[in-house]
């Protein structure tokens, strides 16, 4: 095994140009998933990945079609059944490339400027995916895999993912597996090598407040008729305390505590109150009480105020006594609070303080569950130590403010732990201008994936 695993670094470090020609090949094809004018593109892609498995050496391939977008499904079970299982994810789609004039290159004509390559999906996500097929490239030239390896790439993440959840659900056999390896997370820094072992879920509403039937002129009406801008904010203001916290009737409870040791790992994150102060450009922080920057933004549930509006809003003055407002909320949460109950929450926080001057509405936009893996797992052990060995260096453990959804379908599903990984680094720009993902870092990442494999 051991010459097996040297043979595969050698031929993974021999064929790293190998590997950037096939970024550049499938990161050349525009598979924006939003545009209706892409669909051939989309299509294009698909295909592209199911002749690289099989000559990667899958022994089953397949493309589902969706209502949508395809599903791209590989796998090789040659390894046995004592060996462990592992369903690679990914996807094939990218973001739109507007604003295109703030790019310094042509979105899909992959550019190599010093050490990095820009182009879309560069680092989200099509580097990550061939990262993986690199990784296991090089150990089946040389020998046989020491795991089984399925591989799941959809078509549809940056548009949320619309059948992914409803293919899971109805294929739980084909893509059962020990667990679920996620590189499209990221790195911290190009020497910070990073797990992401927590994912927030979120809970998303639209909220409208109604008054009169027409904007009224607010000289004849005010002081008579309840503005509905007033309401709005008197509502949302009540949503937290003076210490930060979320102010609706049960919210915390099912929140999972931070232990001392996982307040000591999050504590070892490069991400400083200076870093937050200096990246959002404000003069003081501000969140729940008791509770560092790291921990608020990843381990503590959150409720946001993402959009208002009401009445005149355009230069100038009119004096107007506004018809409605709207308001967009959003909580950020954490395990194992369920968004749908978080909803009721919120719910029945209108009905006890809106007042009667006033109808409102509450429609549902979002609702996607947390998720948080194992941290001493043996998948995630297993990545740690190939971590070491590549990087020199303990991997940092991360919690992430943000949501992946396919994770929580897993999990629900297939009952299965997450590795959520990635070797795009700060400053990839994913989802804006001049996107890139960075050589070394990404070399050095299928060298981590190899140990890896074989660590398992």
């Amino acid at each position: 095994m051991t010459d097996h695993r040297n043979n595969a670094l050698k031929y993974a470090q021999d064929h790293k140009e190998q590997s950037l020609e096939k970024m550049k090949d499938i990161i050349s094809i525009p598979s924006i998933s939003t545009d209706p004018e892409r669909k051939e593109d989309i299509k294009k892609a698909a295909e592209w990945l199911k002749k690289e498995l099989r000559e990667l050496g899958m022994t089953k391939v397949e493309i589902f079609p969706t209502p949508r977008h395809p599903i791209v499904y590989a796998e090789n079970l040659t390894a046995g059944e004592q060996a462990p299982t592992v369903l690679i994810y990914g996807h094939y789609d990218v973001q739109p490339t507007d604003p295109i004039d703030e790019w310094n290159s042509d979105p899909f004509t992959p550019t190599e400027v010093g050490e990095f390559l820009y182009a879309r999906g560069s680092t989200d996500m099509k580097g990550q995916v061939i990262a993986t097929f690199s990784a296991v490239d090089a150990i089946l030239q040389t020998g046989d895999l020491p795991v089984n390896i399925k591989f799941l790439i959809e078509g549809e993440e940056e548009i949320g993912g619309s059948y992914l959840k409803t293919f899971i659900k109805e294929n739980k056999e084909l893509l059962s597996c020990d667990f679920f390896l996620n590189p499209d997370t990221g790195m911290l820094g190009p020497d910070s090598p990073s797990i992401t072992y927590a994912l927030r879920g979120i809970s998303y509403f639209e909220l409208r407040i109604q008054g009169a039937k027409q904007d009224l002129h607010s000289g004849t009406f005010g002081g008579a008729v309840h503005n509905p801008a007033q309401v709005m904010t008197d509502l949302l203001s009540g949503l937290h305390d003076d210490k930060g916290r979320v102010t609706l009737p049960g919210f915390y409870d099912k929140v999972q505590p931070i232990d001392d040791e996982e307040r000591e790992e999050l504590s070892r994150l490069p991400t400083t109150e200076e870093f937050f102060i200096n990246q959002a450009g404000v003069k003081k922080l501000w969140g729940e009480e008791g509770y560092t920057s790291v921990e608020r933004t990843g381990a503590r549930p959150t409720l946001e105020i993402n959009g208002l509006y009401s009445g005149f809003i355009g230069e100038g003055q009119k004096t107007v006594l506004p018809a409605y407002a709207m308001a967009k909320v959003s909580t950020r949460l954490v395990p194992d609070q369920d968004p749908n109950e978080i909803f009721d929450m919120f719910k029945a926080y209108l009905e006890e303080n809106a007042p009667e001057t006033v109808t409102w509405q509450l429609d549902k936009l979002a609702a996607d569950f947390p998720s948080i893996s194992d941290r001493k797992s043996p998948w995630i052990t297993a990545y740690v130590k190939a971590a070491e060995t590549v990087w020199g260096s303990r991997p940092l453990f991360d919690r992430s403010g943000g949501s992946v959804p396919v994770v929580v379908h897993i999990q629900q599903n297939l009952g299965v732990d997450s590795v959520n990984i990635g070797f795009g680094i700060p400053g990839g720009n994913l989802h804006g201008p001049n996107e890139n993902i960075h050589l070394p870092t990404f070399y050095k990442g299928v060298e981590a994936l190899v140990h890896f494999f074989f660590n398992l």
